[in-house]
């Protein structure tokens, strides 16, 4: 087993996931990633503001997909912050998870205030029979330069990179609800999406392109994450996608929108005659993406 908060799954993680893996398939064990919700940064510092790149439904598919055994998610309070290394190590590691192997970071700290450290737990590996594998540091470098990387590339718009380092699309997933109807008058309706989880890390406002599955189809698009200047003044964000060649309602439904480019910045409009003659470019620019990435 290994314990972290894996936010994000990306080329860095699966690096070590897969090595999590393998290690437990030649010891004939369970492989087991032991994670921590709400994140401690939100309960010990109060931290509302904290953005996470995954939801914990989308990390537990995406852990589920690279061939994880189980993702146990253990609830993080005050009290259990206050556990000692060893409660923690005995109580949890070995009575409820019965761990053989733990492969964990170099830099790894556990227990009341953080103030076990891998040294530490190697001494109880001894004490309650369980061996203690070290990850290095250039493999944790990787991670933490990784994680960084993608966060502030989402938050500037720059999907291409954020892609790129999680080895993967990175998505949204919320509920469809009714949205103002604005969409349809210009001939382009829309699907409104709302993200239930606050914490969600939503991407740079603006227009991109989409892909998502419906009842088995995939079907593409193109979205706007913005404020919709041109036709509102409650300055309120919403999430808006248009999927193409698509006319079916899909009111309530929960859909996984996985987002491919970045078209361009959200910006006001003179009239609305404008913002669908911007929208017909839109569409044409996205159309000519995928047929050049031959989604």
């Amino acid at each position: 087993m290994t314990i972290g908060t894996f936010d994000g799954v990306h080329i860095g993680h699966q690096k070590i996931i897969k090595r999590l893996i393998n290690t437990a398939k030649s010891h004939d064990l369970e492989s087991v990633i032991l994670t921590f919700f709400p994140h401690p940064r939100m309960v010990i510092q109060k931290d509302a503001n904290i953005k996470l790149l995954n939801t914990l439904e989308e990390r537990e598919t995406i852990l589920e997909n690279l061939g994880l055994d189980k993702l146990v998610i253990k609830k993080f309070t005050v009290e259990f912050s206050r556990l000692t290394a060893e409660d923690f190590v005995k109580d949890i590691l070995v009575d409820q998870l019965q761990a053989q192997k733990i492969i964990i970071g170099y830099d790894h700290h556990f227990g009341r205030n953080r103030s076990a450290n891998i040294d530490d737990l190697k001494v109880f590996g001894e004490q309650y029979d369980f061996d203690v594998e070290e990850i290095s540091a250039q493999d944790i470098d990787d991670v933490s330069v990784s994680s960084t990387k993608i966060r502030k590339a989402i938050q500037e718009g720059d999907i291409k990179t954020a892609n790129q380092y999680l080895g993967y699309n990175y998505m949204l997933t919320g509920s469809v609800v009714k949205g103002k109807g604005i969409g349809k008058e210009l001939k382009f309706p829309t699907a409104n999406l709302q993200i239930k989880e606050d914490y969600k890390l939503i991407p740079k406002q603006g227009a991109y392109v989409v892909s998502s599955l419906f009842e088995g189809k995939r079907l593409f698009g193109m979205m706007n994450i913005g404020t919709n200047p041109t036709i509102n003044n409650s300055g309120s964000q919403s999430i808006e996608i248009h999927f193409f060649d698509f006319n079916k309602s899909i009111y309530d439904s929960v859909i996984q929108v996985d987002i491919l480019h970045r078209l361009r910045d959200e910006r006001k409009f003179d009239s609305l005659l404008e913002l669908k003659n911007q929208l017909a470019i839109d569409k044409k620019t996205a159309e000519a993406f995928l047929k050049s990435n031959e989604h």
